[in-house]
């Protein structure tokens, strides 16, 4: 199939029992080569021994008289030729040329027909007369060889096997780390990011897990926030938009009431909600973006515009405080404007009396307070906790996700009545 590679398993096993079969090859042929060589020098030896010894008994008598010395071996072949090569007495063909090449007065070997014969000359005082020739089957020396052989053979199968077995139980353990990652992968490309790598005693496929593991750790946890972050965000649309709708339908149930105020009401929500949406998608696509500078002032003052009327419409008041010579802070304007937006939004649906913004030093970073004179959180109640019974607990959740990106946090300073802390950090100038 196209696209498909060879399996590692099968690979390795390839490599390993090539590799072993091409090493004993190479040992096993000069091996072979020299045990045949062995065999053919130990056997001419022994007839070089046989030929010196029946040299040395034979005497300067004529050869008629001769009688061959005891004690060879019953498989020889010995005969007596003079220097021209031709048999004078005893076995062998009536015409030997290693004999005649004996003539030189030094032994010699080689193959005569199906012998292996070795020619020696006899000493006496007027040179070579005579050369003994010594023959033994050459099948023997073959079949000594030929049995050399077979056993090594057996030998060099049982090693192949021997490092098949070993290579198939190497690609085992090799490509089992391997096949957990690929299903490891699949998972985590299927959503499940609770993998986890097992341990294998292979380095890199540990580190290769601990690091798949790891990915699949922090994209759970993105996914999380970012599903969180788009529930939050959902509410705050809601909310937004369900207010500007009951203020366009409570005009409209009114029979002869002057629409005109109503509709500035609705476009001012509608700004507002489009300025909350802006900030929301800005947010969402740039989780990542650089913190600037944060000008409390100008953001202090975008509050007053916002706020002022919402909360005069209930004959409430808004003050902002900011306390001088503040120290510089670095954060997204639309994640802070965000945060202060839902803490403001709740002092005015939950909260009594007078809400307060203060804006204070806190020693390597800012604090922006806001609080009013209402009930306040019921003791034992986390408000940032998500309920769906509880609206104001899904906007904190939310609040408090944008503060921890920029690196501070939102806490609850008091229950009752209520004081809220955006913490945020102060800016290091290089």
């Amino acid at each position: 199939m196209t696209g498909q590679g060879v399996p590692l398993r099968r690979r390795v096993l390839v490599v390993i029992v090539s590799v072993i079969a091409l090493a004993v090859v190479l040992f096993l042929v000069p091996l072979a080569v020299a045990v045949s060589l062995l065999f053919h020098d130990q056997t001419v030896a022994a007839l070089q021994r046989d030929a010196a010894w029946v040299a040395a008994a034979v005497p300067d008598e004529a050869p008629a008289a001769l009688k061959l010395p005891t004690g060879l071996p019953g498989d020889l072949a010995v005969g007596g030729y003079d220097v021209s090569g031709f048999k004078m007495f005893g076995d062998g063909p009536a015409f030997s040329g290693l004999a005649r090449a004996g003539r030189d007065g030094r032994v010699h070997d080689a193959v005569e027909g199906d012998l292996l014969a070795v020619s020696a000359p006899v000493p006496s005082d007027e040179g070579t007369g005579m050369v003994i020739r010594v023959a033994t089957p050459n099948t023997e020396v073959e079949e000594r060889v030929h049995q050399a052989w077979l056993l090594m053979a057996g030998l060099a199968t049982f090693v192949i096997a021997l490092a098949a077995g070993v290579a198939v139980h190497q690609s085992a353990r090799l490509a089992a780390p391997l096949e957990r990652l690929t299903a490891a992968a699949q998972a985590l490309g299927g959503g499940d990011f609770s993998i986890r790598a097992a341990p294998s005693g292979l380095l890199e496929a540990d580190q290769a897990g601990q690091a798949l593991e790891s990915t699949a750790r922090r994209l759970g946890a993105v996914l999380s926030r970012e599903r969180a972050f788009s529930a939050d965000v959902s509410h705050q649309l809601r909310t937004g938009l369900t207010g500007l709708l009951l203020g366009l339908e409570s005009a409209l149930s009114r029979p002869g009431a002057d629409l005109a105020p109503a509709v500035r009401a609705a476009l001012t929500r509608g700004e507002r909600l489009q300025e909350v949406i802006d900030d929301l998608v800005r947010l969402s696509r740039d989780s990542h973006a650089p913190a600037e500078p944060l000008d409390i002032d100008d953001l202090m003052e975008e509050l007053r515009r916002e706020w002022h009327g919402p909360l005069a419409e209930q004959g409430r008041r808004l003050t902002i405080a900011v306390q001088p010579d503040l120290p510089s802070t670095s954060a997204q304007p639309a994640a802070v404007r965000q945060v202060l937006r839902v803490l403001l939004d709740n002092a005015l649906r939950h909260g009594r009396g007078e809400v307060a913004v203060t804006v204070s030093d806190v020693g390597p970073g800012l604090a922006i307070e806001v609080g009013d004179h209402g009930p306040g959180i019921a003791e034992g109640t986390d408000p940032f906790v998500r309920s769906s019974g509880d609206s104001h607990g899904i906007g904190l959740a939310l609040a408090r996700s944008l503060a921890e990106a920029e690196g501070g946090r939102l806490v609850l300073s008091r229950a009752g009545p209520p004081l809220f802390s955006l913490l945020l950090p102060g800016r290091h100038d290089s």
